[in-house]
């Protein structure tokens, strides 16, 4: 059992190796020095891990309806914050605050969520109890 120690902690290493490789760097993705504001309809919710995504129907800077990808935290982060598969559906009015992606300049609509919130019975994100966002 000793001798196989060895293969089990190189296979260990290479598997974790390559779930870190994988992972995005925020920073590069998004940049943090800007926020830009979304108010639209939900699309799609994809409640899952590493990163939950809110498909949002939005106006860009120039008023044009785009399909805009917002990322979020995990399943299983957001799970130990009160939102679960179901606290967000398709049709929903939301108001979400974002770091836009790198290349938003070039037809990209992506977006990190900083806050969500969906004015029709206050439900929140990102935001504390009572707090509007603007």
């Amino acid at each position: 059992m000793k001798r196989y120690l060895p293969v089990f902690a190189v296979a260990a290493a290479l598997v974790f190796g390559l779930t870190a490789y994988a992972h995005h760097s925020i920073g590069a993705t998004y940049d943090g020095n800007k926020e830009i504001k979304l108010t639209g309809k939900i699309v799609e919710f994809d409640f899952r891990n590493p990163h939950a995504f809110v498909h949002v129907e939005a106006p860009d800077a120039k008023g044009v309806v785009q399909r805009w990808a917002v990322e979020w935290g995990g399943a299983s982060s957001l799970g130990g914050q009160g939102v679960t598969r179901t606290s967000l559906k398709a049709g929903d009015e939301v108001v979400i605050t974002g770091n836009p992606a790198r290349g938003l300049d070039n037809g990209v609509h992506r977006v990190k969520m900083n806050t969500l919130l969906r004015p029709r019975d206050g439900f929140g994100w990102g935001t504390k109890k009572g707090e509007v966002v603007d």
